[in-house]
């Protein structure tokens, strides 16, 4: 995660610590197909709202429709971490964006199966 964190995006997938091969193929052969890291960074981003009146999602429901947007893709593994990766990019881009600090030292392993 620390390399992540501190290099520069290039594009490549897997450059995102917990995207491999198989979620690569996946993200591939959606409706709107996700090939780059900026376009995985723009869908992250895509479920920050829609805000409306009396409700702003927070971090906690951003994180999770994120997540569940890869779970609907069909990546098994390692979304947590996949989610945590780029809403810490994500963060140090656009200060504010995500809060760490409202997520316990949570083991982002929980999903370890191959996707």
């Amino acid at each position: 995660m620390g390399d992540w964190m501190r290099s520069p995006i290039t594009g490549a997938l897997d450059q995102v610590p917990g995207v491999g091969a198989a979620a690569i193929k996946k993200l591939a052969q959606i409706d709107e197909p996700i090939t780059n890291t900026y376009q995985l960074i723009g869908k992250f981003l895509m479920l920050k709202g829609p805000d409306g009146e009396g409700h702003k999602v927070g971090t906690v429901e951003h994180a999770d429709k994120f997540w569940f947007f890869l779970q609907e893709v069909g990546i098994t593994a390692h979304r947590s971490a996949i989610v945590k990766a780029i809403a810490e990019k994500v963060n140090m881009l656009m200060p504010g964006v995500y809060e760490a600090s409202v997520f316990e030292d949570d083991d982002d392993d929980e999903d370890d199966n191959e996707s």
